[in-house]
């Protein structure tokens, strides 16, 4: 099944999910079966804006519930690098910023100081958009929700080179569970692209005598863009 294909099934089971759920918010517990609207405003995105826009109005899981908006993506929509974090942080939510915080500050030093891109060279997003109920690691429906988002806009941006941060990015995104220390820091063939899996900032923070290391993988990433 080619990827247009693919997307235009993913994007139908929106459109029912969406409507269960918005009749669930009117109080039904039972309606009768209906059939995809082809013209519904919920349509397989052409570009990124588009995507960006069923982003910002997807109901698809209950993290719709907690989340104060969903973060679509930041960044040069052509840009060389990617950068994928796993999920929406608090500080993330709450100022609708994609470099807050010590860790936002850390990721933007990695950026400007060593691979010599400013914020809006590169493009940031999440492999899951909302922010955890209640700050729980986000379960495998609510990634299976937002997967499909995910790799439109990997589609969509096209990037060179593609950095997950921390072991849970990297596995939701390649769907390996392997051992982190095995792939931290090499270059993986991923599909078209090439992906490079480095510490996610917040860890650093918490283990600074790993800067090192990340700093020579930050080379490597440099060298391949």
């Amino acid at each position: 099944m080619c990827y247009k294909e693919t997307a235009l099934k993913s994007f139908q089971n929106l459109v029912l999910l969406q409507n269960l759920y918005r009749l669930k918010a009117l109080g039904f517990e039972y309606t009768d079966p209906f059939s995809v609207n082809e013209k519904s405003a919920y349509e397989v995105p052409l570009s990124l804006e588009q995507l960006s826009s069923n982003i910002s109005t997807c109901h698809l899981c209950d993290l719709s519930k907690s989340r104060s908006q969903s973060m679509s993506g930041y960044g040069n929509q052509n840009a060389d690098l990617m950068i994928i974090d796993f999920s929406v942080s608090s500080n993330e939510d709450s100022t609708n910023s994609y470099f807050v915080g010590r860790s936002g500050e850390t990721l933007k030093n990695m950026c400007e100081n060593v691979l010599e891109l400013k914020q809006s060279e590169v493009y940031f997003t999440h492999a899951v958009k909302c922010k955890p109920l209640n700050l729980n690691v986000p379960s495998e429906s609510e990634w299976n929700s937002c997967k499909s988002h995910l790799f439109a806009q990997i589609e969509f941006v096209k990037p060179k080179v593609i950095i997950t941060l921390g072991k849970d990015a990297y596995a939701k995104v390649t769907g390996e569970d392997e051992n982190f220390e095995s792939v931290r820091g090499h270059v993986i063939d991923f599909k078209n692209y090439k992906l490079v899996p480095i510490y996610h900032p917040q860890y650093l923070l918490r283990n600074p005598e790993l800067k090192k290391i990340t700093l020579n993988d930050l080379k490597t990433i440099k060298r391949c863009l």
